[in-house]
């Protein structure tokens, strides 16, 4: 057969010569778009790399997320217009067009903004860690809506009535609230611990038998690592109904303890000692002295007890302050020579006549 007389055979409506050539053009811009993105790109990362701008770094993420297909369809589309297509075919054509545009959209848009409240959620972790848990839940709460948003817009262009979707779902929505109650319960608890704050990303928390610091506030649970090294899951709901002792919102730690000394001790020495805790308590730094007393007469021992406060959470800095308490008293004892007490027993024996009694 002659090469034009092949190139002249048609199909679809279309001569042979017209599909190459609209394959041909589909390629090249697939080839220019391609080229055009990694340019960009490349550009624009270096550029993000040298530059401490927001905007930049925002601008990146996005063009990082430009998708192939997406590229494949507005190439195609275009590559499409070289042929003679019936009025459904462009129809096609152009309704695919349009749903790639509104994914990549989409995509461009969640991109984004994950990008932009990974910065702000990387700055409030230190300063306000309560916004953190709020910041992720609008993240959440912002892709369903995009997502649905684009979802309503496809279904609008393939000619769906979303009137009465809108209003199928609703009804649907009823049925599936009653359906997942114990999800939607976590959902409205996690909103709970978002708004009202009662632990925040970072706080040491003890509910129960379990301890350990938040690590993320999530949509149903909320996940904690625990002192041992696991990771530690809890329900919102169950956790919002537990007594929770917040270490976090601790701003200073009231310590109490106690010293025993022998009966043997003489009355100026118990007059002393009290004198001896205050002064080993006030000699350390971030301190604050309450009391010192003789508080009582113990089975084998006179007992002092003793009240300060640190003034601060730190639960290293705090036994770091009591060991020099410790020791500062237990040499202050060396040197009065007052001695502490331990258990002891006294046994009291009569001796009996070698005749005995009658």
């Amino acid at each position: 057969m002659d090469p034009r007389e092949w190139l002249a055979f048609e199909f679809l409506g279309n001569s042979i010569l017209t599909w190459c050539i609209a394959t041909g053009i589909t390629f090249a811009l697939l080839i220019v778009f391609l080229l055009v993105r990694r340019f960009v790109r490349s550009s624009v990362e270096r550029l993000a790399a040298a530059s401490d701008s927001r905007r930049v770094h925002v601008a990146s993420d996005v063009i990082r997320h430009t998708k192939g297909l997406f590229l494949v369809a507005i190439a195609a589309f275009f590559g499409s217009r070289a042929l003679t297509l019936p009025e459904a075919g462009v129809t096609l054509m152009s309704r695919i067009a349009v749903i790639a545009l509104l994914i990549q959209l989409g995509i461009w848009v969640l991109s984004g903004l994950a990008r932009v409240l990974e910065q702000r959620r990387e700055e409030r972790l230190g300063t306000d860690p309560g916004s953190v848990a709020a910041m992720d839940m609008m993240h959440f709460a912002t892709r369903v809506a995009v997502w649905a948003f684009v979802f309503l817009l496809v279904l609008d262009n393939l000619g769906v009535n979303i009137t009465a979707l809108v209003a199928g779902l609703g009804v649907g929505g009823i049925a599936v609230a009653l359906a997942a109650q114990s999800i939607l319960s976590d959902l409205f608890a996690s909103l709970s611990i978002v708004l009202d704050k009662p632990f925040v990303v970072g706080d040491f928390l003890i509910i129960g038998e379990f301890l350990g610091s938040v690590e993320k506030v999530g949509l149903k649970t909320t996940r904690m690592r625990s002192l041992s090294g696991e990771q530690l899951i809890f329900s919102n709901t169950d956790l919002l109904n537990s007594r929770i002792r917040n270490y976090g919102r601790m701003f200073e730690r009231r310590v109490v303890f106690s010293i025993g000394v022998t009966y043997q001790t003489s009355a100026e020495k118990l007059e002393q000692i009290p004198v001896i805790i205050r002064e080993a308590i006030e000699s350390q730094e971030k301190v604050r002295f309450d009391r010192a007393h003789f508080q009582r007469y113990g089975d084998f021992a006179l007992i002092f007890e003793a009240v300060y406060y640190v003034i601060s959470p730190d639960y290293t800095e705090y036994m770091d302050i009591q060991q020099a308490i410790n020791l500062n008293i237990f040499r202050r004892f060396e040197d009065e020579h007052i001695d502490f007490a331990y258990p002891t027993q006294t046994l009291y024996l009569n001796s009996v006549p070698q005749g005995g009694e009658n």
